[in-house]
């Protein structure tokens, strides 16, 4: 469970595993500061998120400019919606790792834009930039995604 935590913040399964097992010796080392035994899981999760960003700060750059951001319209929702969560999953790991692990954080693991700052040591804005700039390419992912699977099934556009 915690190895698919860490494989939406990190690519390469070399990083996953040395952040996996820094994750472990700290779950080990410090579980007697557990107050709360049914809050194992949900504690053993943040530590395994906490070793991901520590591992892409060393060689992230969290910090984009807004000129970066290319304002494009939104394609429907209801194409989102039918996405399967498996597809969705893949199409993280197309998010360059800044972009990716913001996104992680805000939309999946359910962090406000002030926490993540003071994780990422970024600024809010950064955060919220970075959220949308995730969200504006995976719009494009998702609608490749499905022109593709269109054309394969003889559905024009």
């Amino acid at each position: 469970m915690l190895h698919s935590v860490c494989k939406r913040y990190l690519k390469a399964e070399m990083e996953i595993e040395d952040a996996l097992a820094e994750a472990f010796v700290l779950i080990f080392t410090k579980m007697n500061t557990l107050k709360d035994a049914e809050a194992l899981f949900g504690w053993a999760k943040r530590v395994a998120v906490n070793q991901c960003l520590q591992q892409l700060r060393k060689k992230v750059n969290f910090n984009l400019s807004l000129d970066d951001i290319k304002h494009e319209p939104v394609f429907e929702q209801s194409t989102t919606q039918q996405l399967e969560h498996k597809d969705l999953l893949k199409l993280l790991d197309y998010l360059p790792d800044g972009c990716r692990s913001i996104f992680n954080l805000f939309a999946i693991e359910g962090y406000s834009h002030k926490e993540i700052a003071v994780l990422l040591q970024i600024s809010e804005g950064t955060s919220k930039s970075q959220v949308n700039v995730a969200r504006v390419k995976l719009q494009k992912l998702v609608k490749q995604h499905y022109d593709l699977k269109n054309e394969e099934n003889g559905i024009a556009k």
